[in-house]
């Protein structure tokens, strides 16, 4: 047997100067920077770990043998170790002098957004959308104009040229939308003219009930012993208030209406046909609309608890002092400026409907489709669902299976 030099005095081998072609590897390089234990000689830093020669030591053991347990254990030692340390056995990672992690050049866990972008547009998306309001605001054509398309009370009869039906009843219509590879199933939910009647008492209870059932049948499907692989989501995720164009102030029915489903549904509050009213008025409408809100404790969307960090607030801080906005719906083209563009026809002019200038249409759609629908489906999932199923099982002593069969109704 060899003598074996303890540790502390066996000599340090000297370190070679790195060569000019050991540098940082490039993102889509499966191998490390070789260290100068390995890649200090010969010119082999650019070889990948397998092509490195091994080199033979006292008790035979090689670099090859930590090679062989992975390129991670060679990292390790390279990191941790000097190159004296070959003939010892390797560790179970990368290691380095401050203990953190070295990584192995590219994993590909930026594709990790990649994957779920593909499943998700396999799936498609659901959007549920309900409008409230005096009959006459525009409800339906505002719903056609902010998604292009006729999907307010679509049916095969009726042209584009044709008005609107008044609605007489709560009914859903449901459209698919394709844009960009991207689907989404988009349901209306149209409602009769709120307030309308003589005897307005409790008129938000019908309401109320549709947005409960809704709940109702997400919950029986999530409870079944054998449940379906995707629940079709039929829950309103926003709830767009139309409010009449006074200029002065708010209905007593409107606020009451408001404070009872505020924690039932996304509330977005918005002032119906704006050029009926003069910039100044406008503005004067919105400030006295906020200010009644505010007294009467009616928190609308986006509310100000459900803000998850200050980037958040402060974008949603703009948008609620922008609310509620004034919009104009058209699903009629005009030619201005050798264009067609969606707008309403005056005796003096084209009220243009996407012309920030002449109302605030663009910026419900950037709000409400472009950089909050997502949060709106899971504030409605994580808040006013979850509120729901929490006093709907306790109610019924605990978590029951309900069968399909079963016709029960919310007595929320």
């Amino acid at each position: 047997m060899s003598d074996v030099v303890p540790p502390e005095v066996r000599p340090k081998p000297a370190v070679p100067a790195k060569p000019p072609n050991v540098g940082a590897p490039s993102p889509s390089s499966p191998f490390p920077p070789q260290g100068p234990g390995i890649g200090g000689g010969g010119g082999v830093s650019g070889l990948p770990p397998s092509a490195i020669p091994v080199p033979i030591v006292n008790h035979g053991h090689s670099v090859g043998h930590n090679i062989g347990h992975g390129v991670g254990h060679v990292a390790g030692h390279v990191g941790g170790h000097t190159a004296t340390h070959n003939g010892g056995h390797g560790h179970g990672g990368s290691h380095n002098s401050g203990g953190g992690s070295t990584l192995l050049g590219y994993i590909g866990i930026d594709t990790i957004i990649e994957q779920m972008r593909k499943k998700t547009m396999k799936t498609g998306f659901d959007f549920n959308i309900m409008v409230v309001g005096h009959s006459g605001l525009g409800k339906s054509t505002l719903v056609n104009t902010l998604f292009k398309s006729q999907v307010s009370r679509r049916s095969a009869g009726w042209a584009r040229d044709e008005k609107i039906p008044k609605t007489v009843e709560i009914k859903a219509v449901s459209h698919v939308l394709e844009e960009g590879g991207v689907k989404m199933k988009l349901t209306v939910v149209d409602t009769p003219g709120f307030g309308d009647q003589i005897n307005n008492d409790n008129c938000w209870e019908p309401i109320s009930k549709y947005i409960n059932e809704q709940y109702e049948k997400f919950l029986k499907e999530e409870v079944n012993i054998t449940r379906k692989k995707r629940i079709p989501d039929t829950r309103v995720h926003c709830c767009l208030f139309f409010i009449t164009p006074t200029g002065r102030s708010l209905r007593p029915l409107d606020l009451e209406f408001m404070k009872r489903l505020s924690h039932s549904v996304n509330i977005i509050p918005v002032i119906a046909k704006s050029d009926s009213m003069t910039i100044e008025e406008r503005q004067e409408f919105k400030q006295r609309v906020r200010k009644e809100l505010e007294m009467a404790g009616i928190e609308f969307y986006p509310q100000k608890e459900f803000d998850e960090d200050m980037e958040d607030k402060s974008d949603n801080d703009k948008i609620r002092e922008a609310m509620p906005f004034a919009v104009v719906g058209s699903d009629k083209e005009y030619p201005v400026n050798n264009k067609r563009v969606l707008g309403r026809k005056t005796a003096w002019g084209i009220v243009e409907v996407e012309n920030p200038n002449h109302c605030e249409f663009a910026q419900l759609r950037d709000f409400l489709i472009r950089s909050h629908l997502q949060d709106l489906k899971e504030v409605t999932h994580n808040i006013h669902y979850e509120t729901y199923r929490a006093k709907r099982l306790n109610a019924n002593g605990g978590l029951h299976p309900i069968s399909s069969n079963d016709t029960q109704e919310s007595n929320l």
